[in-house]
């Protein structure tokens, strides 16, 4: 089967990496990187030894890729993406997938149309750690998030809900199978014109609760979950990729003995999972594990704690559906 030719859009930080991945993994040919800046296009280009490009239909005019990363601002995404899939190319856009609801739904009927994979890039859920605990728990009593960090002038188009809160929210849906009952949150700005500081508490029908707690304006790092259930206490370190689990065990004439288990499992860097598992859904033609449904349900989620946090914009919240 020949490779799937895979181009780029938008080589920032995070795009530069994409670009990078494509060329170390199996199955996959990048055929060229875009970026508005020439310059940056240019860099990145000549470094990866591929075409470049600072117009995106010219890259699709010449590259001709099968299959395509959509790494820029949000507020272009849905233009992209809506382009790319009406021309019969496999996308991957990362999170969040659109900044309305209502663009989301659109792009998942016109992939459904043209039977092609559109993938969300939540990267986290393909943390080697997160992996390993998504196979043995089963029944959450409480799921706490903490995502924080020092202040970074390079995301500046979304708030840290969009930003960094949405991650958790999409692992926590992973985890539990239930609707949600009730929401509520609070934030507040600090250094930029959104949000810098979020923190959220999700009720589930089930009973299950979680609370996310993020922050861009912290000097101390932290990307850790803890997860409660009957009988034992979960931690996972994101950036580490560890996990502890904790058990108390009665033994007789000493009373309650703590017991900690440090699970050993294959470790690997998230983004070159998330590209592969990509490429190869697109080879085989199959749904990815993270699918625009997924990225519509966390946006949805998103844009209700923004309007309890009270800086979701008006277009924001006319995407907001009803019901969650």
């Amino acid at each position: 089967m020949s490779a799937v030719r895979v181009g780029v859009v938008g080589v920032g930080h995070l795009g530069t990496h994409h670009a990078r991945v494509y060329t170390e993994i199996l199955g996959a040919q990048l055929v060229g990187v875009v970026d508005v800046n020439e310059e940056r296009a240019a860099t990145v280009g000549e470094f990866l030894g591929v075409p470049h490009f600072d117009d995106f239909r010219r890259f699709l005019d010449v590259a001709r890729p099968d299959a395509i990363s959509i790494v820029v601002p949000t507020s272009i995404h849905y233009e992209i993406a809506k382009e790319a899939l009406e021309r019969g190319i496999h996308l991957l856009v990362e999170k969040p997938v659109t900044t309305r609801v209502e663009q989301a739904e659109d792009l998942l009927r016109l992939a459904g149309r043209n039977n092609l994979v559109l993938q969300v890039g939540h990267v986290e859920r393909f943390n080697s750690a997160v992996q390993h605990v998504r196979d043995f728990v089963k029944e959450p009593l409480f799921i706490q998030t903490r995502r924080m960090g020092p202040f970074s002038p390079r995301i500046s188009d979304v708030g840290v809900v969009l930003d960094l809160m949405i991650h958790d929210i999409d692992i926590i849906l992973s985890l539990v199978n239930s609707e949600i009952r009730d929401l509520s949150a609070m934030g507040r700005r600090v250094r930029t014109d959104h949000e810098d500081i979020a923190s959220a508490q999700i009720s589930f029908a089930n009973g299950t609760i979680a609370q996310i707690l993020v922050s861009r304006v912290s000097e101390k790092r932290l990307r850790q979950m803890e997860i409660m259930e009957p009988e034992r206490y979960i931690t996972v370190n994101f950036e580490t990729q560890d996990v502890s689990i904790h058990r108390c065990v009665r033994e007789s004439g000493t009373g309650l003995v703590e017991i900690v288990e440090h699970p050993v499992f294959p470790k690997q860097e998230p983004l070159k999972m998330e590209l592969q598992h990509f490429v190869t859904c697109v080879r085989e033609g199959r749904q990815p594990l993270v699918g625009i449904r997924d990225g519509k349900r966390a946006l949805e989620i998103c844009i209700a704690v923004l309007r309890q946090i009270g800086t979701a914009s008006y277009e924001e919240s006319r995407g907001l559906v009803s019901s969650l």
